[in-house]
C-alpha cells in the first residue's frame, strides 16, 4: 500500500513517498500530487523516494508528469534519495535532464 505524506513550508514542500509505485497506484499518486501543486503552488517540491521499494515505468511517467505541472506552475521539482536501481532508471530515462536527483 502506498502513502503520501506533504509537509510544506515558506514555498518548499516535500512530498514523502512510501511503498510501490506501479500502474495500479499512479494515476491515485498523480492525482493527489496535482490537486497539491495547483492549490499550494509550491516553488520547490522534493519527491522523497527513500522508501520506495519498487517502481515500474510508470513512475517515470509520474515524475514527468508532475515535473511538467510544476514548472507551468513558476516551480522546481527535485527528487530526492532514490534506490540505487531506481536512480539508473532515472538515468536511463534521461530524467536528470528534467528534474534534479539527489
Amino acid at each position: 500500500i502506498m502513502t503520501i505524506d506533504i509537509k510544506s513550508a515558506n514555498g518548499h514542500a516535500v512530498v514523502t513517498l512510501n511503498g510501490e509505485i506501479d500502474h495500479h497506484n499512479a494515476q491515485e499518486i498523480r492525482t493527489q500530487l496535482d490537486n497539491y501543486i495547483i492549490t499550494a503552488q509550491p516553488t520547490e517540491l522534493t519527491m522523497d523516494f527513500e522508501k520506495i521499494t519498487f517502481m515500474d515505468s510508470s513512475g517515470i511517467g509520474l515524475i514527468m508528469g508532475r515535473s511538467r505541472l510544476i514548472r507551468e506552475c513558476g516551480g522546481n521539482l527535485e527528487v530526492r534519495n532514490p534506490q540505487p536501481y531506481i536512480r539508473r532508471v532515472l538515468k536511463l530515462a534521461g530524467m536528470e535532464r528534467l528534474v534534479k536527483i539527489t
